[in-house]
């Protein structure tokens, strides 16, 4: 069960900054959240605060780092990739929901130093998905292989 973000009796779905989500909360989740908020941030300074689907997130090189939200018995972290889950299986363990998702209870201290590496994690991810972008060939161009260079030979789709 997901809080009741209520303001003036109307439920509030256009969140425009971070400090406007906390607040919907009470004090103890406030504080929750604002601890995962200034670890991500003393994570990756460079990562940039947006709401996304109604919930905080930071964005790192133009794609989303990690989300996070409080329910009603604990708080989650989305965007938790594959290489992440693999990489701290041994602590994620027993936090582990569906398709990217850590679940961790409200009444247990935020696990700062596992969120910390969790967010630097990511944006070597995210780095390295954006290095291969740019360094691939787009459909239907073709490279000039090194060997080839003088030789009046080129590679491009389907040629050796």
């Amino acid at each position: 069960m997901r809080f009741n973000h209520r303001v003036n009796g109307m439920a509030k779905t256009d969140f425009r900054s971070v400090d406007e989500y906390v607040e919907t909360f009470p004090k103890d989740v406030q504080a929750t959240l604002e601890t995962i908020r200034r670890t991500i941030q003393k994570a990756v300074p460079e990562a940039e605060e947006v709401i996304s689907y109604q919930m905080p997130a930071f964005k790192f090189h133009g794609s989303v780092l990690l989300y996070f939200s409080a329910f009603k018995n604990h708080y989650s972290i989305f965007g938790a990739t594959q290489g992440v889950r693999k990489a701290f299986k041994n602590e994620l363990s027993r936090h582990e929901g569906t398709k990217g998702t850590l679940r961790f209870p409200l009444d247990e201290p935020v696990p700062v130093k596992l969120i910390r590496d969790i967010a630097m994690y990511g944006t070597k991810e995210n780095l390295e998905r954006e290095t291969k972008k740019t360094s691939r060939v787009p459909r239907g161009e073709f490279r000039v292989s090194s060997e080839a260079v003088g030789q009046g030979s080129r590679e491009g789709p389907g040629q050796r």
